[in-house]
């Protein structure tokens, strides 16, 4: 019985070891999410004002706003998504439903992706710009940029989507089989939705790398602070903007912390809204074709 009680306190005392280790990890995350965001409040919400988001920049930053910057980097995000997310999703289900996990094509496709998703995004930018901007003659333009991310964005979507396929039990596809369903009702009335939370994980771990991108940007849609006309003008990006005001503007220390609190909010409503999205999905029922 001693060996037995004394058994039971190792374990409860390694038990309760690993959730302390585990609740001082969330801790530090969240301190220090909270510590910058605390920084960024402290330096710029001084300067923020309705004007300075819906202004353009003059004075090299240093006055005016960040409205042509906004508008630049949601376009910019806009096309990236738009290319990137039927590209991805479209490969991550033919990988997950239709190819063999030991299929040589299915291999090579995730080996691609694997290079892909290691490659530095200044290489991205100069590939960008030779091939989306100089032979294909779209320039320094809103398109150019959003091209060149949705090639960044793409090993991302597609692994995050087939994690998330992967994980959906195989009695889901059984269950509906035995029930006549076709594999395209199955596909997007029950695989999506219970694979919503993967696939929404992936868009934010994409939206975030996208708006936070600055070298692939430089090289392809600009450093113009105008605001644009169309996806072909130059447009300057939010974290572009932080990057010259704070490394080469003097005095802009006060617009760079107010952009950069700016583009923190964004990428939380964005979150926000994604979360909401994936659950909304997630609720859905299984509709017969």
């Amino acid at each position: 019985m001693l060996e037995i009680s004394v058994g039971r306190s190792r374990y409860f005392f390694r038990d309760r070891l690993v959730q302390l280790l585990i609740y001082a990890a969330v801790f530090f995350v969240s301190a220090v999410f909270i510590w910058i965001l605390a920084d960024l409040v402290r330096g710029g919400v001084a300067h923020l004002s309705w004007n300075f988001l819906i202004d353009s920049p003059r004075d090299a930053g240093r006055a005016g706003g960040i409205g042509s910057i906004l508008v630049s980097t949601l376009l910019i995000l806009l096309v990236a998504l738009v290319v990137a997310l039927p590209l991805a999703w479209t490969t991550a289900v033919l990988l997950a439903e239709f190819v063999p996990v030991t299929s040589k094509f299915g291999v090579m496709v995730r080996y691609s992706l694997q290079v892909l998703a290691g490659v530095p995004s200044i290489v991205f930018g100069l590939f960008g710009n030779a091939f989306f901007s100089i032979y294909l003659g779209l320039g320094f333009s809103i398109l150019s940029g959003g091209l060149t991310l949705a090639c960044m964005l793409l090993p991302i979507l597609v692994s995050t989507a087939e994690a998330g396929l992967r994980a959906v039990p195989d009695t889901y596809r059984m269950s509906a089989a035995a029930l006549g369903m076709s594999r395209a009702t199955t596909l997007f009335h029950l695989l999506l939705p219970a694979a919503a939370p993967a696939l929404a994980a992936g868009l934010l771990l994409g939206i975030g790398r996208a708006v936070a991108e600055t070298a692939a940007l430089l090289f392809t849609s600009g450093y113009v602070e105008r605001m644009p006309g169309s996806l072909l003008d130059s447009g300057r990006a939010l974290a572009l903007h932080i990057f010259d005001l704070s490394m080469n503007v003097p005095g802009g220390d006060a617009p760079a912390y107010a952009s950069a609190l700016v583009l923190v909010v964004l990428l939380l409503v964005i979150n926000i809204f994604a979360m909401k999205l994936a659950f909304g999905l997630q609720r859905r029922r299984i509709m017969p074709a």
